[in-house]
């Protein structure tokens, strides 16, 4: 049997003469042969193509090849194709003892207070109308347990109540300190989730920008999810020097989703406060979302929203129910409103109040659908 095979399956609709023929020529090629009902199930990983083309008058040898040549991941080894080899590991002598001599992250990270202290009560649940830089200083240090925020781009949206196009100096020394503010907060082993796209025109990577200031800071990057938004982009046409080298524009359809840690990249949290499914838990850590936008974004007059269910599969997989969750750019309030469905505490912060009217709204119907399920 194979240790590690690739497998492809084919409607049996061939007689017997047929399948006698091709069976002795799939063997000698490399292949494993299964009959089950109707199906011919064959597993395989070195195959000797040579011997198939040879064969291509038999009808079942010719329809595997085909479907053979259209699996695109091999390599050739004595002229050979070698197909579930290709994606093993490869082998790396004392891993173990390497990854100690790197020290990894250990050699970034700072080592933050770890106490945690307790946020009062009535400051949890409730969306707040202030600048997110004086209202975070508010706060005492270590008491939330994760930021989930998308800040805005510096694109050129018309916010209501701020300017989205700045000098990038000045977009940063604003961000910093917010995000600054935002670290200290941070309870102990505290993720901070930031949702961003680089505004690509102006050849500003802002996504290594922001990870290389929480990487300086001292925080742990956790890792990097790129959220596909299904070719959302792509429908400007923008081309730059057309069918030339001279200045391609590359069009992105993605944005990305960064994670850092403070302390540690483990998280302690009670086992009865775990949300997730085995289902989600195995599709959501492949770090490739397939999600669309925000659909809704007239209805609730913000130009710049992410989709619930991004917000919904961060809490999921980085916090525990009942964890304070934190939005210093709260806008329209997605953040909130699935904090609350997901039934974690949560505080919004935006400067706009018609936002935060919004956000309040939102998160009252939910309330109102409760309460009206309780009675």
């Amino acid at each position: 049997m194979l240790d590690a095979y690739k497998e492809i399956s084919i409607d049996n609709v061939y007689d017997i003469k047929i399948l006698n023929g091709a069976k002795t020529v799939l063997i000698s090629s490399g292949f494993e042969i299964e009959f089950i009902d109707n199906i011919i199930n064959l597993k395989f990983d070195i195959l000797d193509l040579n011997i198939l083309k040879k064969h291509q008058n038999n009808p079942l040898v010719d329809s595997i090849l085909k479907k053979i040549m259209r699996i695109r991941s091999f390599s050739i080894t004595n002229g050979k194709y070698v197909y579930a080899s290709f994606n093993k590991d490869r082998k790396v002598k004392n891993k173990e003892f390497n990854k100690k001599r790197r020290l990894g992250y250990e050699s970034f990270k700072h080592n933050f207070l770890s106490n945690n202290n307790e946020i009062e009560k009535d400051m949890l649940d409730k969306i707040y109308n202030d600048d997110s830089l004086n209202f975070l200083k508010k706060l005492p240090d270590n008491c939330i347990d994760i930021v989930v925020t998308s800040p805005p781009y510096n694109f050129g949206i018309e916010y209501n109540s701020s300017d989205d196009s700045e000098k990038w100096n000045d977009y940063f020394t604003k961000l910093f300190d917010i995000f600054t503010e935002c670290i200290r907060v941070l309870k102990d082993s505290g993720r901070i989730v930031i949702n961003i796209q680089p505004l690509f025109s102006d050849y500003i990577p802002t996504h290594h920008i922001i990870s290389n200031f929480f990487i300086t800071s001292g925080m742990i990057w956790k890792g990097e999810i790129i959220w596909e938004k299904n070719n959302y982009n792509c429908k400007y046409c923008t081309w730059g020097s057309w069918k030339s080298p001279s200045s391609p524009y590359l069009k992105y359809s993605w944005e990305y989703i960064e994670i850092f840690c403070k302390n540690s990249l483990k998280k302690i949290g009670n086992k009865e406060n775990i949300d997730i499914s085995a289902d989600e838990f195995k599709s959501w850590v492949y770090a490739k979302w397939s999600i669309a936008p925000e659909k809704r974004m007239k209805e609730f007059g913000h130009d710049a929203m992410y989709p619930e269910e991004v917000v919904r599969r961060i809490l999921k997989l980085f916090s525990y129910v009942g964890d304070i969750v934190l939005d210093p750019f709260n806008g329209a309030g997605t953040t909130t409103k699935v904090a609350q469905d997901l039934d974690r505490h949560f505080i919004g912060v935006d400067i706009d109040q018609e936002y935060c009217n919004i956000a309040n709204s939102r998160i009252r119907k939910i309330s109102s659908i409760l309460d009206y399920i309780d009675k």
